[in-house]
């Protein structure tokens, strides 16, 4: 990292005089922290325990989908307008009635009585818990000197990616221990703490509430049209057929126009609801796109672990939860590892290692049969938690550390909103791979498996031998005959699919090449 003294006098000004951490401002900031880490957590810590909410809501599969869909569409929304209100209301002000309205939702989500109720409430709690997550961001990177960044930095990063990967853990955790309620019951009380906290202790910055008078009502309603359809679309697109189906096709459109419309509007209003010139700084630009294929990962195999362990392996919540730990751990463990390696290397090193790390954990995920289990999956899961942390850490301190303070509050919620947009685009994309290539097995698999392969022959024997006396005895064989040969191609698909991912990092890490070298962070760049 740069030394601060060879800053320039605005990013001076923006940190301390001092190079020391006030310990009033370093627990402020630890408790907004764990704002951002509830409000992360939440996206995935109803995913274990679906099944259990359909149940308690009298729910069909597809309606209890949406209670984590609502929550990311309000989320994706809500993350980039908080750079403007940021601005307006000041850190304070706008992280007490995100915490404040998180908290509340959460509670009210614990009392649903029915599905409309909850997706409801999930999509306020989305909306309105976002605010944090871009806040810390931002106040990790003007708050702090420079020379504290490899302190703050890995805070923020393990939170941004941990949150996510323990998110099913924690939740199968809750609901086998006590139930579903509880997965919203159990934000109240820290939330309160966190209300509390924020309103004493927080004084980063000041309210600028003019900035309301100019509040772009018209770049608000773009921009909700627009992210919230390609969410949509990025969702549910998979399993429809994309836009085959008419809703699909018909939020694909309304998202389109929407997007013109949004991005005309920020670019000729006087004051937009999004400022989009941090994309001017290159830096920045290459962070963020690094930000999206890293969210592909993040969440990508966040969906893709616990699907395979319960889809093949047939593993309860709980299971999953007990597996997937083992990256949380890693990355736990490899937080303070980054931060130091942050002052003594450059930061494009580390993150072209962590891309190439992720990788090898997915090659090696390439190879996998029905049998995977705990300790098959333990390597790979560690090279994926070192991976993600030492592409995360980097990537943030350079993205944001070398914009100008007052555009860091705008870029925050941009370049937070990469991120999860590449998760989004991830899963549909994973979807269809797993969709595709599992038909594709199927059918090479069934031109294989015939009376002409002795193997099959004997299997099929075997299998009718085992069933005798139960009933039709050569037609149940040959259903679990073509049940495992179903699922043989089920695992074939997941091989192609952490392949795929293979080549693609491997790939990326030749992308930083693209960033400025670390020694341009010592001064703001000219605009």
């Amino acid at each position: 990292m740069a030394d601060a003294t060879t800053a320039s006098p605005s990013m001076m000004n923006a940190a301390a005089p001092s190079e020391r951490i006030a310990p009033r401002r370093l627990f402020a900031f630890l408790i907004m922290v764990f704002g951002m880490f509830m409000s992360i957590l939440d996206i995935q810590i109803v995913s274990a325990s679906l099944t259990d909410i359909q149940a308690g809501l009298s729910a069909s599969w597809t309606e209890v989908s949406w209670v984590q869909t609502a929550y990311l569409i309000a989320e994706v929304i809500a993350i980039p307008l908080s750079g403007f209100l940021s601005r307006a209301l000041g850190t304070r002000l706008l992280f007490v009635i995100s915490a404040g309205g998180f908290t509340a939702s959460s509670f009210l989500c614990g009392f649903a009585s029915s599905v409309e109720q909850m997706i409801l409430w999930r999509a306020i709690q989305g909306f309105l818990g976002a605010g944090m997550i871009p806040t810390v961001f931002a106040s990790a990177y003007t708050v702090f000197p420079r020379s504290k960044f490899h302190i703050v930095g890995p805070i923020i990063g393990l939170v941004a990616t941990l949150a996510p990967t323990i998110g099913p853990t924690v939740g199968g955790y809750i609901t086998d221990a006590l139930s579903w309620h509880w997965l919203f019951f159990i934000n109240v009380i820290p939330g309160i703490i966190i209300i509390i906290g924020v309103w004493a202790l927080v004084d980063f910055d000041e309210p600028n509430f003019e900035l309301l008078d100019h509040f772009d009502w018209f770049g608000l309603i773009a921009m909700a049209g627009f992210l919230g359809s390609l969410e949509y679309v990025l969702e549910e697109g998979p399993q429809y057929d994309w836009l085959q189906d008419t809703t699909v096709a018909v939020c694909a459109s309304i998202g389109a126009v929407c997007g013109i419309a949004f991005f005309y509007r920020v670019l000729t209003t006087r004051e937009p609801i999004v400022d989009i010139r941090a994309f001017s700084n290159r830096n920045f630009g290459v962070g963020c796109l690094i930000s999206f294929c890293v969210g592909i990962g993040l969440y990508g195999l966040t969906y893709m672990y616990p699907r395979y362990l319960s889809e093949v392996r047939g593993y309860s919540a709980l299971m999953i939860g007990e597996t997937m730990f083992v990256s949380g751990i890693a990355m736990f463990l490899m937080a303070p590892v980054v931060g130091r390696l942050t002052l003594k290397f450059d930061m494009r090193y580390i993150i072209a290692f962590g891309l190439v790390v992720f990788a090898l954990g997915s090659y090696e995920m390439t190879w996998m049969t029905r049998d995977y289990d705990f300790y098959e999956l333990l390597m790979p899961q560690i090279l994926r938690g070192i991976g993600l942390m030492c592409a995360m850490v980097p990537t943030n301190n350079i993205a944001l550390g070398t914009l100008p303070p007052d555009r860091v509050k705008n870029a925050s919620g941009l370049f937070n909103l990469t991120r999860n947009l590449g998760g989004a685009v991830g899963l549909a994309i994973i979807n269809e791979v797993l969709n595709d290539r599992t038909d594709l097995h199927i059918s090479r698999l069934h031109d294989r498996v015939n009376w002409g392969n002795a193997t099959a022959t004997e299997t099929l024997n075997m299998l009718t031998q085992r069933m005798q006396g139960l009933g039709d005895a050569s037609l149940m064989a040959l259903k679990q005959l073509s049940q495992i040969v179903h699922r043989q191609a089920v695992v074939m698909g997941y091989g192609d699919a952490f392949f795929i991912l293979t080549l693609f990092y491997i790939g990326l890490s030749l992308l930083v090449m693209l960033l400025k070298k670390p020694a341009a962070m010592n001064s703001v760049p000219a605009h």
